[in-house]
């Protein structure tokens, strides 16, 4: 059955630009698929716990909406009916956002994100909010008082979804939404993406606005799509990109549209392997999906040539001292206030930022710049820098040590102000997914989405479905 025949009883599993082409086509209502999903969360949310809240009432009352206007000529844009879930860092106003915390449970937006906007002035249906670490401050994607998805490509055991954005992860894996958004300070949306099967796009700083997004690091923060498969986070990371007048940061930066380059595939292409000795600390299965992949890549035409890097990706502990100490500027007075209750992992992470100096801050700033300077002196004539997402599968709740941090891979892109899409490499023999990682410099969006399409469409990896909810 191709994926247009099965529609009529499998709407949750069609991807969303199926989902969106049919729905313009007007072959499909949104009436239809907000409600395919929603009974999805009514029959596999007890279990999975990946939303903080379900707008389901509103959600069909917009599906309605939509419906009508589509039928009648209105369609607002390409994506017009199509759902999407919002992790709960993500302001709409007059709805509560929690940050994960479960001290504002009751905290009610006065804002809408700018992101929030354009997905809704596209005509997209919020699902409801998903589960984050708090405050976003975790790779493991645990919380402690608001509650841990479960990730579920096990139905037995409690495994890490990854974090922070482990609620989006997990809506998505279990098709409870075609695509979420997630935020990215030191891998949250690459982390959740590598353990739930997905595809996830972390943004260049300044690519698409933060604004009425709670922040833990300004510096480092970004928001980002997660979607099943390239042509879907290549759809959302269009809505979502964009110069903003509410954020400085994105001023100057004009939006680049990735589709027009997405299929041409990688021949021709030079592809960074990373360093033999980074390979140490990974696990056999991880390695082996790795080389897969670049195999298949040479086979594809890309060059694949081996970059000597200046640093070690160990060595990006350093970027701590700027999340550290912007995090503590953020949530540091409720973390000193022993009356707010508060995740005891995140609460300590959080106060270590009152131990950075004014020095320790600015000086990080300034090695920032330089290894900017040596990365992409590194990076000459290289389109990207391949590694794992992850040195491991997602591993058992019960064996997550909480002090050492699964963003090996992932956290030097933010530092380095670089832009990086993870998406599904393999399985490990107990059927968990493995995940590469795909670097470009800033603002390459577009090149590594071109990458990632054509490993896609070589590979079937993204199209699998976690059996506990097949």
């Amino acid at each position: 059955m191709n994926d247009v025949s099965r529609h009529l009883t499998d709407l949750a599993f069609l991807p969303a630009h199926v989902l969106a082409r049919e729905i313009a086509a007007k072959r499909l209502s949104p009436v239809d698929v907000v409600d395919a999903f929603l009974k999805r969360i009514d029959r596999f949310e007890p279990k999975l716990q990946s939303f903080v809240a379900v707008y389901g009432m509103d959600a069909r009352l917009a599906a309605e909406g939509a419906d009508k206007a589509i039928r009648s000529g209105h369609a607002v844009g390409p994506l017009h009916g199509v759902p999407v879930a919002l992790k709960d860092l993500i302001e709409l106003e007059g709805r509560i956002t929690t940050g994960g915390s479960a001290n504002w449970r009751t905290r009610r937006s006065t804002v809408t994100a700018t992101i929030a906007r354009r997905m809704i002035a596209q005509g997209m249906i919020v699902l409801g909010k998903t589960h984050t670490v708090e405050f976003a401050f975790g790779g493991w994607g645990t919380n402690q008082h608001m509650g841990t998805p479960w990730n579920p490509w096990d139905p037995e055991h409690a495994r890490t979804p990854g974090g922070s954005s482990n609620g989006s992860g997990v809506a998505v894996a279990a098709r409870l939404a075609p695509w979420a958004i997630g935020t990215d300070t030191g891998g949250s949306v690459r982390l959740p993406a590598a353990f739930c099967g997905l595809t996830g796009l972390k943004l260049t700083i300044g690519r698409a606005s933060t604004y009425g997004i709670l922040p833990l690091s300004t510096s480092l923060d970004t928001p980002g799509p997660m979607a099943r498969d390239v042509e879907d986070v290549a759809l959302l990371y269009n809505v979502l990109q964009g110069p903003d007048p509410l954020d400085p940061n994105t001023r100057g930066i004009l939006p680049v549209d990735p589709l027009p380059t997405l299929k041409r595939g990688v021949r021709g292409l030079r592809l960074g392997r990373m360093p033999a000795s980074e390979r140490a600390g990974c696990a056999e299965e991880v390695l082996a999906a790795y080389d897969r992949s670049l195999e298949t890549l040479a086979g594809l035409g890309a060059e694949i040539v081996d970059v000597v890097l200046p640093f070690t990706f160990s060595d990006f502990t350093r970027a701590q001292a700027i999340l550290e100490a912007e995090a503590y500027f953020n949530d540091g007075a409720m973390a000193d206030d022993a009356g707010v209750v508060m995740d005891d992992v995140v609460r300590a992470r959080v106060l270590v930022g009152a131990r950075v100096s004014a020095q320790d801050y600015l000086a990080t700033k300034r090695q920032q710049v330089e290894c900017k300077a040596l990365m992409a002196a590194a990076m000459a004539g290289v389109d990207a820098l391949l590694t794992p997402s992850t040195a491991m599968a997602a591993i058992r709740l019960d064996e997550v040590d909480q002090d050492l941090m699964p963003s090996r891979f992932t956290r030097f892109g933010n530092f380095m102000e670089m832009c990086a899409l993870s998406l599904p490499n393999g399985f490990t023999t107990g059927g968990l997914p493995l995940s590469l990682q795909i670097c470009c410099a800033g603002y390459e969006e577009a090149m590594a989405l071109r990458i990632g399409y054509a490993l896609q469409q070589a590979t079937d990896y993204h199209k699998r479905v976690p059996a506990m909810v097949a």
